[in-house]
């Protein structure tokens, strides 16, 4: 694990759960893609950032922490061998890949490459 992706936390009211974010808290609007019901939050001049899964979109959604790794196929395929169980097989985002999965209390995680960006 290199650093931290971004952190996904689940809303029940999109609206309401900006509003909160923008007004309350003073966070700036990273992206919004409503097509998607997403929502991503800068924290000051830090690059990972909190996004907002809408759950009418995201029903299984639980707070949710990415990490970057070089590449998410290799990382997968060694956290297997370890005895990780994913919730799916790798994914395509729009940066990359990524997987996400539990560790043994319930808590999801996942890993991220930016293999879609180009450099």
């Amino acid at each position: 694990m290199k650093s931290y992706d971004n952190f996904f936390l689940p809303a029940d009211d999109m609206e309401v759960a900006e509003e909160y974010y923008s007004e309350i808290l003073g966070l700036s609007i990273k992206f919004k893609f409503e097509n998607i019901g997403m929502t991503a939050f800068n924290v000051g001049k830090e690059e990972p950032a909190i996004i907002l899964k809408d759950r009418k979109i995201y029903a299984d959604m639980k707070p949710t922490i990415w990490f970057t790794v070089d590449n998410v196929m290799e990382e997968y395929e060694k956290l297997l061998k370890k005895g990780v169980e994913f919730l799916s097989e790798p994914f395509k985002i729009k940066t990359g890949m990524a997987a996400e999965f539990c560790d043994p209390f319930g808590n999801r995680l996942g890993i991220t490459d930016y293999s879609g960006v180009q450099k």
